[in-house]
C-alpha cells in the first residue's frame, strides 16, 4: 500500500537528534502517492516555465529552479544561514516589492531518493537540512527512486533535488506537500488545470 510522507522537519532534542533523524526516512512517498507527487510537481514546472516566458533551454531553466544532485544540494545548504528558534517562523516567499535582496540561494525542501547506493552519499543530508529548517521528502520506488527524480529534471538519475525558493507555482505545490495536504491524481475533477488557454481575438 502506498504511504505518504510527513515531510515536516524533525525537532532536535539534544542527544536524541540522531535517533529522530534516523527515523525520518520512515516517512516517504511510494506507489500511487509517489506518482501523484511527481505528477503534481511536473505540472507546476510546466506552468511556471510557461508563466516565466523564458527563452532559455529547458535544462538551463531547470537549474535555475532546482539544485540538482547531492553535491549541489549540499553546497547550497552549507551556504544557507543556520536557523535559530527565533527564525523558525520566517516567511517562505520573498516580499513583493521589497528592496532587500537575499544574499544567497535558499532551498524550500529537498527530494531524496531512498534507494541511494552507497547510502553514505546522502547520510549527511538529514542533519544538514534540519539545521537549516529545510524539510526532506523521501521517495521510494523499489530501486527506481533516483530514476523517478531524474525524470523531473530531464536527467537519467538524481539522488537529491533541492527546490529553490522562487515564489512561483512550484513553491506553492511543494508547500502543500510539506503541510501534508492530499495530492489528487492528474485528471481528477477536483484538480484545477494550470494550463493557460489561448483567447481568440
Amino acid at each position: 500500500m502506498p504511504r505518504r510522507a510527513n515531510a515536516k522537519t524533525p525537532k532536535k532534542d539534544g542527544n536524541d537528534s540522531h535517533s529522530s533523524l534516523a527515523s525520518l526516512e520512515n516517512n516517504f512517498y511510494e506507489g500511487e502517492s509517489l506518482t501523484n507527487l511527481l505528477q503534481s510537481i511536473r505540472r507546476e514546472i510546466e506552468s511556471a516555465r510557461h508563466l516565466d516566458g523564458s527563452s532559455l533551454p529547458e535544462k538551463i531553466w531547470l537549474k535555475q529552479q532546482f539544485s540538482i544532485g547531492v553535491n549541489e544540494v549540499t553546497r547550497v545548504l552549507e551556504r544557507m544561514k543556520p536557523c535559530t528558534e527565533l527564525e523558525g517562523s520566517t516567511q517562505l516567499f520573498p516580499l513583493i516589492g521589497s528592496n532587500h535582496k537575499a544574499s544567497s540561494v535558499k532551498l524550500q525542501a529537498v527530494l531524496v531518493a531512498s534507494d541511494c547506493n552507497p547510502r553514505w552519499l546522502t547520510k549527511h543530508l538529514p542533519g544538514l537540512a534540519s539545521s537549516r529548517s529545510v524539510p526532506l521528502i523521501f521517495v521510494r520506488d523499489s530501486k527506481k527512486g533516483s530514476l523517478r527524480l531524474g525524470e523531473l529534471v530531464q536527467l537519467k538519475t538524481a539522488m537529491a533535488i533541492g527546490i529553490k525558493v522562487k515564489g512561483n507555482t512550484i513553491n506553492k505545490i511543494v508547500e502543500e506537500i510539506i503541510q501534508g495536504n492530499e495530492l489528487l491524481p492528474c485528471g481528477s475533477a477536483n484538480v484545477q488545470s494550470h494550463a493557460l488557454t489561448d483567447v481568440e481575438g
